[in-house]
């Protein structure tokens, strides 16, 4: 199944690239690799406030990772042109606005990479690291990057 045929089944519109908010491009290719910048979680077009462990749950926050996912495919898809050339994804880094005894960043940073391995079957699976950070532009709860292999 084509990775568009995928994301019509899960009822999936993919978002345009969004304008920086800084000094950077929203993506570099090297080679066949392509790197997307930190994407934040949104929620309802604005940032998506919140911090894990004082006022948001780990179910909120795999919403606000998953609802990331959908962004960056965005993204990925504007970087490439088709995401069916993409041949792997290789790497997540999640960042999650939390309290310091807050412990679950990993679960959290689950609702992209499930979406991810979903959407992409095996060349879905993916390296990861999930940090728990004293706080994230905007007040956003989650914000998470991704490197992409191409075919």
């Amino acid at each position: 199944m084509s990775v568009y045929a995928k994301l019509e089944e899960l009822q999936i519109t993919l978002p345009p690239v969004a304008i920086p908010a800084a000094a950077y491009v929203p993506f570099v290719q090297s080679g066949n690799l392509v790197f997307l910048s930190g994407h934040i979680a949104k929620k309802d077009g604005q940032p998506w406030v919140g911090q894990l462990g004082n006022n948001m749950s780990t179910l909120e926050g795999k919403a606000a990772a998953r609802a990331i996912a959908i962004d960056l495919m965005g993204t990925l898809h504007a970087a490439v042109g088709d995401l069916n050339r993409v041949k792997r994804i290789v790497k997540l880094m999640s960042l999650v606005n939390s309290t310091g005894d807050y412990t679950e960043q990993h679960l959290v940073t689950n609702g992209a990479s499930e979406l991810l391995g979903e959407v992409f079957g095996l060349n879905g699976a993916h390296a990861r690291s999930a940090f728990g950070v004293a706080q994230i532009p905007l007040g956003a709860c989650v914000e998470i990057e991704l490197i992409a292999e191409l075919a």
